[in-house]
């Protein structure tokens, strides 16, 4: 297969550019022909004219007159074009129906939707199809009225008609340039939910959510997520909404999870439809980000856009951390912080460490698609949160004003997001570009010391940033390391900070906390004013994305988890705890030896399972332990299952060490729910699902124990017992019992099935098949169905997830549902790891067949395999001859390609 890499350093400005783009789609039956008329300015005269394409040619003009052209893979060039402005004519036929790739436009359910990013404007017409040709775009509709009452595309609606054969037409034109990837068309037999948003400035904005008929009352939460969103944005960082509608549309078949495009936002359902019937708190919390994460990029991707896919992160990255902060303000900032760090952690972390390591800004890439990465993304976003903590929030938004205004309505790069911050508050932010160019986690190894005869305490950081497949020698970086100091007793101890040059330490004000800024490989930080031992409350609020290494004895973590004032580093304490557990189960499981007591940790959690104080959320937190991904996040010669024995040991003891402390708890949990005036019958509430969100955790905790136990139907007391069959009968006839009684919550019956999944019981098939009955008619609840059979650790889990291939509610061409089963399964990591390479082969075999119609989704599921090379000989060997099959597939895709090739190398 050959091998096209395009390259940073490559980057020309293109030799046209399209002022302005007139389109007509023509849909008929199975057909739909679309007819381009492009007005091109020459920026290079003389040079041919290139456009990207895919669709089927009927025909090309020039100013009227047909014109040679030459078609070559997907591209079209043409030579002798006019040295002035002139206008290009084409015409494409395209079959929706036949696009099972859902890029560019495709028929999901009898209606057509659109995704043109990154390059699936291609698939529609002729163009160049690049997101720094910028242009103001109209566009008419014409289809049957009866089959497509619906016709939606980008800016505002200024005409429409109807024709006497039934078929009817409207005009829409988007007054704002923008690239081709930004390009909508929704046409289709939609019902519409209404409201109107009022701006600041008194302009009613016209909200408009279209969904199926039967998915009108699951659409409110998501109206009311828009709008508070919308709200926000004014309010934090003063931008307001610039079209007349605002407009949603809901679809089932959607590689990602949704779109921006300028003005109509395609969306999968998964992030729009919720009721208290259907929806977890965990569904709700998804949509208002999600939902607030589209609105956003209204300014932050759209008004200013990339000048190339090179610089994804520009408006990802910042968008991520615009939703990120929106989500905090919404609840509780703390929590959704520790939320984004742990996805960061498990997903983010081991790609920064394996083969497809790029930076946040990649030098190179062979398929684009390739590049929507959790590093693009998630890193991003720490990126632009590094800004803001250098900077503050008066200068962080001292400098997004300066980058409006340099360049609204421009396509532009991540150097001029920086540049913007630099200037905005006069600081030399050249270093920091390394963020953007540098794969991999760096690395923090701290010390400190108590300078008894100065009053002081000294910190000496020292960097690495690890060698990556694209770049072995690796420069320092420039970040935030937010840092306070606590006593003995557990309080906060003022210092004076000094570093560097700065002024005296005797002239500085005292603090309780500060921003150290490292710009070194090492480098000393002197905090004055201390006259006792003190412990270091290191990376608060996780200030920069790295590993961090400071010599806490466990006495040291067990006071910052129980007074640190910072959420973040009090959690981070708890999970260093539960990772040397593991690790010291880990080193007696592969020496055979007797597992430690963990006498320490086990203290600690019970300190924690008995603080009232704590927010029931965070407490959650603080219970749930480091992620297989996470605890061989930077080992070699990872053995999975040795390591999920490990982790399940050190859980099964501390749920078996902390029952007593446990069941109040969970006693507690299901007390607040009752006795609250909110959510009765259940409604999303973030006090509430905070409440629920302990009790889940509890419940997971709890049932390790009580499956060794017979338990008294009704009052669930347990009573221990050799009947180990009466015991599981008991059981499980309790969990029937209290998943009929749970109903109308999802938030409780996933929790419920979650605690049972794992069980081999044939009454745990019993809770799901039921399950599946009462909601066969959702698609989203499935979903969840889906997951919970891909992800249980039963003996026969690879049959009853081949067995779900079948379901008659499972479509491998449904990204929902494909991600749902065989995401679920492929981190797995008893079942995808099994000794005999079973897991492996069944993620290869899915990954040819999906690679035939839909390599995105393909792409995303080949990624299961980047452990590869960290892996034990012989799970590395059974893995590596799954790559080379993949490999070897005709016709395979280069997004799988590209990928399967890194790993291998």
């Amino acid at each position: 297969m050959s091998k096209t890499v395009h390259h940073l350093k490559d980057y020309q400005a293109p030799a046209y550019t399209v002022r302005k783009t007139d389109l007509h789609f023509d849909i008929g039956g199975t057909e739909t022909l679309v007819k381009s008329r492009l007005v091109i300015e020459p920026e290079r005269p003389g040079e041919p004219l290139v456009l990207d394409g895919s669709a089927e040619l009927v025909s090309f003009k020039i100013d009227g007159e047909a014109h040679d052209y030459e078609l070559s893979g997907e591209k079209l060039t043409a030579h002798g074009m006019p040295s002035e402005s002139f206008v290009a004519e084409i015409e494409t036929r395209i079959r929706p129906s036949e696009n099972k790739s859902l890029m560019g436009l495709y028929e999901s359910g009898g209606n057509l939707f659109t995704q043109c990013e990154p390059e699936g404007f291609r698939k529609i017409t002729f163009y160049p199809d690049r997101p720094d040709v910028m242009s103001k775009f109209t566009t008419t509709i014409v289809a049957d009225k009866k089959r497509y009452p619906v016709l939606l595309s980008n800016g505002n609606k200024v005409d429409g008609g109807e024709f006497s054969d039934g078929r009817h037409w409207v005009k829409w034109i988007d007054p704002f340039a923008k690239p081709s990837y930004l390009f909508a068309l929704v046409a289709g037999n939609l019902a519409v939910t209404k409201d109107v948003f009022t701006t600041r400035s008194g302009k009613n904005v016209a909200i408009e959510f279209y969904t199926t008929e039967a998915d009108k009352p699951k659409v409110p939460f998501a109206v009311e997520s828009l709008k508070n969103a919308m709200a926000w944005d004014e309010t934090r960082f003063g931008l307001e909404y610039d079209l007349d509608m605002y407009m949603v549309v809901a679809v089932g078949d959607f590689n990602m999870g949704a779109m921006e495009n300028k003005g109509l936002n395609i969306f999968n359902t998964k992030y729009v439809l919720a009721d208290s019937r259907t929806a977890t708190d965990a569904d709700f919390e998804g949509i208002e980000s999600v939902i607030g994460h589209e609105y956003f990029h209204n300014w932050t991707g759209n008004r200013v856009t990339c000048r190339d896919w090179f610089q994804l992160s520009l408006k990802e990255g910042l968008t991520v951390f615009r939703d990120q902060e929106f989500s905090g303000d919404r609840a509780s900032r703390a929590v959704r912080r520790i939320d984004n760090v742990r996805l960061l952690r498990q997903h983010q972390f081991p790609e920064d460490a394996g083969p497809t390591a790029h930076p946040v800004r990649p030098a190179s890439y062979e398929e684009m698609n390739n590049f929507y990465t959790m590093t693009v993304y998630e890193k991003g976003a720490e990126v632009v949160r590094m800004y803001h903590t250098l900077l503050g929030e008066e200068g962080f938004q001292k400098g997004m004003q300066l980058y409006f205004k340099r360049h609204d309505g421009q396509a532009v790069t991540c150097d001029d997001f920086r540049n913007a911050m630099a200037d905005a508050n006069e600081i030399n932010l050249d270093q920091f570009a390394l963020w953007y160019s540098q794969a991999g986690t760096p690395t923090l190894d701290i010390t400190g010391r108590l300078k008894a005869g100065e009053n002081a305490f000294e910190i000496n950081i020292k960097q690495t940033v690890p060698p990556t497949p694209d770049m072995v020698e690796k420069q320092p970086m420039m970040m935030p390391v937010k840092i306070g100091l606590l006593n003995r007793k557990g309080e906060a101890v003022a210092f004076r900070p000094h570093h560097g040059q700065a002024a005296h330490a005797e002239n500085a004000e005292a603090v309780t906390e500060t921003v150290l800024v490292l710009t070194e490989a090492e480098q000393t930080f002197t905090l004055y004013g201390i006259a006792e031992n003190v412990v270091p409350s290191l990376l608060r609020g996780f200030s920069a994305p790295v590993h961090l290494n400071y010599p806490y004895s466990d006495d040291d973590l067990a006071l910052l988890l129980a007074h640190d004032s910072d959420e973040f580093a009090r959690w981070e304490a708890g999970q260093t705890l539960f990772r040397r557990a593991v690790a010291a189960n880990l080193a007696a499981i592969e020496a055979g030896n007797p597992l430690p007591e963990h006498a320490g940790l086990i203290a600690a959690v019970k300190q924690v399972l008995n603080n009232a104080d704590l927010n029931p959320a965070f407490k959650a937190l603080l219970l749930q332990m480091p992620s297989e991904s996470e605890l061989w996040d930077g080992a070699d010669n990872i053995h999975p299952l040795h390591y999920h024995q490990a982790r399940e040991a050190l859980l099964d003891a501390v749920a078996a060490a902390c029952m007593n402390e446990l069941v109040p708890v969970r006693e507690w949990a299901k007390e607040q729910e009752a006795a609250s005036g909110i959510g009765q019958p259940y409604e999303y509430h973030p006090e509430l699902a905070a409440v629920r969100a302990l009790l889940a955790a509890v419940r997971l905790l709890t049932i390790r124990v009580e499956r060794h136990q017979t338990i008294q139907v009704g009052n669930y007391e347990g009573e221990k017992r050799t009947d180990s069959e009466a015991a599981a009968s008991a059981r499980l006839q309790y969990y029937l019992n209290r998943y009929e009684q749970l109903t109308p919550n999802m938030t409780h019956e996933i929790s419920v099935l979650n605690t049972v999944n794992h069980l081999e019981e044939e009454g745990r098939n019993t809770l799901l098949n039921r399950f599946a009955e009462r909601y066969a008619d959702d698609a989203l609840v499935m979903d969840k169905y889906f997951i919970l059979i891909g992800s249980s650790r039963r003996s026969d889990t690879l049959a009853q997830v081949q067995t779900a291939l079948q379901h008659p509610k499972f479509s491998l061409e449904n990204p929902n549902k494909a991600r749902s089963l065989l995401g679920s399964f492929s981190r797995n990591v008893p079942h995808f790891h099994a000794e005999n390479g079973s897991g492996y082969a069944f993620i290869a075999d899915k990954v040819m067949e999906i690679d035939r119609f839909n390599p995105q989704v393909a792409a995303r599921l080949v990624q299961a395999f980047n452990l590869c090379n960290k892996l034990e000989p012989h799970r590395r060997a059974l893995m590596t001859a799954q790559l080379q099959r993949i490999q070897a597939q005709e016709g395979l895709s280069k997004d799988v390609g590209e990928i399967v090739g890194k790993i291998l190398a």
